[in-house]
C-alpha cells in the first residue's frame, strides 16, 4: 500500500498495485499492475485489462477487481483513461468513446510487451461505461479472447434515448445543441465548460434524479470511495462524441469469442446488459446477482466475491 492510498469504506479486500505507465498515441497513460501471489517473472501468465466507469479512476472499482483477479492467478492492469485521472490528454475530463476504446487497445499493447504475459491469453473486462467500452473493444481487437462487463452501460444510448422512465436524462437533440454551443465558445477563447457525472450530494437530488445517479453519488462523492483524482467533471463538448457511439453496434461479430454480462437483479440499468445479450451471438451469458443494484457490484463485500468467482470461472474457461 503506497502513501497515496486512500482508505475506502469497503476496501479491506484491496491493496494498490504497482504503478506503471505506457503510451497511447503520444499520451502517457497511468496504470496499476496487479500480479499473482508467489509471482515468478520467468513464467507466463494470463492477463486481463480492467476498465473503470465514466468519472472513475483506476484506484477505485477497477483496482478492486484487478486485485481480486490477481489473487486468482492473473496479471491484471487497471488504468486511468486518457484525458482523466493521472493520464495525459487535453482538454481535461473529455469523455470520448472512440478514445476510450483505443485506451483499452493501448493497455493490451502494453501487456504484450511484458515478458511474463502470455499474449495468447488476454481477456478484458470493465465496469459500467467501462463495460460498454470493453464490449466495443472486443468487436475489433481479436487479441481479446474473452470479454466481461459488470453493470455495463451503453453511453451512446444513454445520451440519445435517456433512462427509463422518460425524462431522466438529456436527449439527443438537446445534447447536440449543448455540444455545439460549447465547442463554438471554446474555439473562440472561452474556458472549457464542465458538468458533473453525478450529483455531489443528496442536496442536489430532485424528483427526477434516477436511482443510479443517487447510488453513484454515494459511491464517488463520499468516503465510501471518493478519490482525489476522481473529480466529477465531464467536458460538455463530449456530448456530440457520445451521441455518435453505440457500444454494442457490432457485438454480433464477436462470436465465437465469448462474452459475459454481470448485472444486479435490482439494477435500474440492467436493460443495457439485456440489449447487449440480445444483439450478441453465442457463446454469451448474462449472470444475475440477486438483490444487488448497479453500484452494489462496485464494492459491496456481500456481492463482490460472487462476481469475482463468476469472472474467474469465465476467464479460466475461455482464455
Amino acid at each position: 500500500m503506497t502513501e497515496e492510498h486512500v482508505k475506502f469504506m469497503n476496501d479491506s479486500h484491496y491493496y494498490e498495485g504497482e504503478r506503471v505507465s505506457f503510451m497511447k498515441m503520444g499520451l502517457k497513460m497511468a496504470g496499476l499492475i496487479f500480479k499473482p501471489e508467489n509471482f515468478d517473472e520467468n513464467k507466463k501468465y494470463p492477463a486481463i485489462v480492467v476498465t473503470h466507469p465514466g468519472g472513475g479512476v483506476k484506484e477505485q472499482v477497477a483496482s478492486l477487481y484487478g486485485w481480486n483477479l490477481s489473487k486468482k492467478g492473473y496479471v491484471t492492469i487497471a488504468f486511468d483513461v486518457s484525458y482523466q485521472g493521472e493520464s495525459e490528454g487535453t482538454p481535461r475530463y473529455l469523455e470520448d468513446p472512440t478514445s476510450r476504446v483505443e485506451d483499452i487497445r493501448a493497455a493490451i499493447d502494453y501487456l504484450t510487451s511484458l515478458p511474463f504475459v502470455d499474449n495468447e491469453k488476454i481477456g478484458a473486462m470493465g465496469i459500467c461505461a467501462g463495460g460498454g467500452y470493453t464490449m466495443s473493444a472486443v468487436q475489433t481487437d481479436i487479441r481479446i479472447k474473452a470479454a466481461a462487463g459488470i453493470s455495463s452501460w451503453n453511453v451512446g444510448s444513454w445520451i440519445r434515448d435517456g433512462l427509463p422512465p422518460e425524462g431522466h436524462c438529456v436527449k439527443m437533440e438537446e445534447a447536440l445543441k449543448t455540444a455545439a454551443e460549447c465547442r463554438t465558445k471554446e474555439a473562440n477563447g472561452a474556458e472549457i465548460t464542465y458538468v458533473g457525472y453525478v450529483p455531489n450530494s443528496p442536496e442536489e437530488f430532485t424528483d427526477e434524479t434516477p436511482v443510479i445517479m443517487k447510488e453513484a453519488s454515494d459511491y464517488y462523492r463520499t468516503p465510501r470511495c471518493a478519490y482525489p483524482t476522481s473529480v466529477n467533471k465531464m467536458a460538455l463538448q463530449s456530448l456530440d462524441r457520445l451521441c455518435a457511439f453505440d457500444a454494442f453496434q457490432y457485438i454480433d461479430t464477436v462470436a465465437p469469442r465469448p462474452i459475459l454480462l454481470i448485472v444486479g437483479s435490482k439494477a435500474d440499468t440492467k436493460f443495457f446488459s439485456e440489449d447487449a445479450y440480445k444483439r450478441a451471438n453465442e457463446p454469451k451469458e448474462i449472470y444475475t446477482v440477486e438483490g444487488a443494484t448497479h453500484v452494489d457490484l462496485y464494492d459491496k463485500p456481500e456481492f463482490v466475491p460472487q462476481v469475482v468467482d463468476k469472472l474467474t470461472e469465465f476467464f479460466n474457461k475461455n482464455i
